[in-house]
């Protein structure tokens, strides 16, 4: 199929990092293998407070948070981060860069989840984990300096997706209260089957639609099309009214382009307030993978205004 070329400089970038190969089981256990983000390194010279803390799930499990506390926050805006990597892969600090500048620009606190991956749990567990990590987020604010009502559900990726699906839980199941959530590339439709899909199946790509299938399977397992539920997969999910104030943006060059789209569109159709940017050229998770190019640049920027704007204003 014929499709949206490559941003300039992101194609040249592209052709530079070694090919991905295509993704096996085998493959994703060396995938795990590589080292977390250094986290140390982002936290130099910054005034925070960092805990760690693993919290219970219903199911007997613990959940590792990371904490990151401006000094002197107090009644504090939080930014709730659920990390990407294909619902498969990655942790708590993958990406972790995008919600600490919110942090230095904002003074919120961030607290990123360490849920479960597939295909080790399937099903709802993976968004389940997400949940109960906001619940306690919610019960605990007092004590981390957080104002409840200016608590931000992000992520980026299979994180968006879960941010999504976490999200509508706490609409279904009375609450915590969620000023905004913020949707980074979000992975939403188990489909696979969007026009978008289709065009970057195969190589190159960051993430292509084989890739996607792969993830997809490894969380739904053996979970018939029909019996997938929209906390899992939000693109199917009956209803979206009554959800917060949303900011979706995607690249036109990648698998999720359509299906983000698409779920800003049905937000609209429900009354509600989301705001959409489909960046020319960008691939998937290219302002994550490239932040210095100027494409990159003007999405982290567009990000960062809006939550000034409508999530953080005073």
């Amino acid at each position: 199929m014929t499709r949206p070329d490559f941003d300039p400089a992101l194609r040249t970038l592209l052709a530079e990092m070694p090919p991905m190969p295509e993704l096996t089981p085998e493959v994703l256990a060396l995938l795990r293998q590589l080292p977390p983000t250094p986290v140390d390194a982002l936290l130099e010279g910054r005034a925070v407070e960092r805990r760690e803390i693993t919290i219970p799930t219903p199911d007997g499990a613990h959940i590792p948070l990371s904490i990151f506390i401006p000094e002197g926050a107090t009644a504090a805006p939080c930014v709730y981060w659920i990390h990407g990597g294909g619902m498969i892969m990655g942790d708590r600090f993958s990406n972790i860069d995008i919600p600490l500048e919110w942090l230095g620009r904002f003074g919120a606190v961030v607290i990123s989840v360490d849920y479960r991956l597939a295909p080790e749990v399937t099903g709802t567990t993976l968004v389940d984990d997400c949940y109960h990590g906001l619940r306690w987020v919610a019960e605990h604010a007092d004590e981390l300096g957080i104002d409840p009502a200016r608590v931000v559900v992000a992520g980026a990726s299979a994180g968006g997706g879960l941010a999504a699906g976490a999200t509508l839980m706490a609409r279904d199941l009375g609450g915590p209260a969620i000023a905004a959530q913020v949707l980074i590339c979000p992975m939403l439709d188990h489909r696979n089957t969007t026009a978008s899909s289709r065009q970057y199946s195969g190589k190159p790509g960051v993430w292509t639609r084989e890739m996607n299938e792969f993830g997809w399977r490894s969380v739904l397992g053996d979970l018939a099309d029909a019996d997938v539920p929209g906390y899992v997969s939000p693109a199917v999910a009956d209803d979206l009214a009554g959800l917060p104030t949303t900011y979706i943006d995607a690249g036109s060059a990648e698998v999720f382009r359509d299906e983000d789209v698409d779920y800003a569109t049905r937000i609209w159709a429900a009354g509600g307030q989301a705001e959409l940017h489909i960046w020319a050229g960008g691939f998937h998770a290219f302002d994550a993978l490239y932040p210095q190019v100027p494409i990159s640049a003007a999405a982290r920027r567009t990000r960062n205004d809006w939550l000034a704007r409508v999530a953080f204003a005073d």
